[in-house]
């Protein structure tokens, strides 16, 4: 694998590294313009670079630029388009709590490759409390929910016990993170 041929920007400050044979980046500092193009692009993955340098008060081509050292710095990941849940048929959101049998390093292992592998479970979360997951499971119906949870979840083997707690109306959902303009 060659090595990939990046000018870090002058705005971020950070260390480059190879590793894999790739150049890599560790972002020690975010100034105000980068933290202002994550900030537009979690809300607006589709806006245009000329809106996006226009919005931020920076150039097209530094733009671009920011974009590529974020992305390449592993700041900015994947581009996605969200999609109404109720409007494609998944209105039941429910937030199941879980524990399992054993916390052998095998036994969660095989448990985070179900959740992997199965569509239903949105997001999963390893917990520091009386519960071992905490899951987000979205489901057309309290019917599906039930066979998933009776049929599929508390039927595989590293599962002891769930309780589940279904949402009643979503008052806040976001995918954006907090970043402010200045740190």
């Amino acid at each position: 694998m060659g090595v990939f041929q990046f000018s870090p920007i002058r705005a971020i400050a950070c260390k480059e590294f190879i590793a894999d044979g790739a150049i890599m980046m560790n972002i020690d500092h975010l100034d105000g313009i980068d933290r202002k193009i994550i900030s537009i692009l979690q809300r607006r993955g589709d806006i245009s670079h000329a809106d996006l340098a226009e919005q931020v008060g920076a150039s097209t081509a530094s733009c671009w630029r920011r974009i590529k050292a974020l992305e390449v710095a592993g700041v900015l990941t994947g581009t996605v388009r969200l999609v109404d849940a109720r409007k494609v048929g998944l209105g039941v959101t429910v937030m199941c709590s879980l524990r399992i049998r054993h916390h052998t390093q095998d036994t969660r292992a095989a448990f985070e490759a179900f959740v992997e592998g199965r569509g239903e479970i949105v997001e999963c979360f390893s917990m520091s409390s009386e519960w071992d997951y905490l899951l987000r499971v979205v489901v057309a119906d309290v019917e599906a929910y039930n066979r998933f949870l009776m049929q599929i979840l508390l039927a595989h083997p590293a599962v002891a016990q769930a309780s589940s707690h279904f949402a009643l109306a979503t008052t806040k959902y976001t995918t954006a993170l907090p970043i402010q303009a200045f740190p």
